[in-house]
């Protein structure tokens, strides 16, 4: 079965990455879970063939625990990235926002909205719930409450759209890495790869060293980001993502040349760059 799995409930921006990666492979059937645990775990155990995981917001940054499930599951890997523009709505079954006591969403979304909430909704109860669908639920069977989230969602759960286009920043985007179990992407000739690395020791330039490798090949590195080990104090591993493929020259050969320079080399996935309206 080519299963996808997805945080949902419905109505998500990770059920509307899904729904892109369902677009891009017919037969695909979507199934909401409750945490990116669960959804990491019906592919480990061969329920579903992918799981759609939000890994980085332009604005809130990194999701830490896709980059933790990545780390501690060998088998994973990295097989496809969606990339969403993050826009917000005011939903609500008020016909103004006097008549609103109370606005719900993620936090994430409540953050992304901090501005029009202070403005439009300064006296208002605002409450962070499990997603910006979940609110959209509480919304509709209460016209004192109002949600923040998608028109997606809005639509999905019957509520009008008393507000569009509320975040705080244009341009707002989130990145869905797609991970399969051992599942290896053949090149395409416009590929991304990420992988993880640690240095054999904390000393200075040594971080210069391990990278100066992409800059002789000149290859770009799209995403550099440190993470603690979780070890010990000031030890940090460093997630990367570069152009190119690890089965292709350049990218090959400098893989191969960095190994011996770090404590830790894994190749997280190499697969197709997201290009948009192009791929669908």
């Amino acid at each position: 079965m080519n299963l996808v799995t997805y945080l949902g409930p419905e109505g998500t921006f990770s059920h509307q990455a899904a729904l892109y990666w369902a677009l891009n492979n017919p037969g695909a059937e979507l199934r909401p879970v409750a945490d990116l645990l669960e959804a990491v775990q019906e592919v480990i155990d061969g329920r579903a063939q992918v799981a759609v995981l939000p890994a980085e917001n332009s604005i809130e940054g990194t999701v830490n625990l896709t980059l933790d499930l990545l780390l501690e599951r060998p088998d994973l890997s990295i097989c496809g990235e969606i990339v969403l523009e993050v826009r917000h709505c005011l939903a609500t079954l008020a016909s103004s926002v006097e008549e609103i006591t109370a606005v719900y969403s993620h936090s994430q979304a409540l953050a992304q909205c901090r501005r029009f909430i202070k403005k439009k909704l300064p006296a208002v109860t605002v409450s962070a719930v499990s997603s910006t669908a979940a609110a959209m639920r509480q919304a509709a069977a209460d016209r004192r409450l109002a949600a923040i989230g998608p028109v997606f969602a809005a639509r999905l759960y019957n509520l009008p759209v008393l507000y569009h286009d509320i975040q705080d920043y244009p341009g707002n985007k989130t990145r869905f890495l797609v991970v399969g179990k051992d599942k290896k992407m053949p090149p395409t000739g416009s590929d991304k790869t990420s992988l993880v690395l640690a240095l054999p020791e904390n000393r200075p330039g040594g971080l210069y060293r391990a990278l100066a490798v992409f800059a002789a090949a000149e290859i770009n590195l799209t995403r550099i980001e440190s993470r603690p080990t979780k070890k010990e104090l000031g030890e940090y591993l460093f997630f990367l993502d570069c152009e190119g493929h690890a089965e292709v020259e350049p990218l090959r050969s400098v893989l191969r040349e960095l190994e011996p320079k770090t404590a830790l080399l894994k190749i997280l996935g190499s697969y197709p760059k997201y290009r948009g309206e192009q791929d669908a």
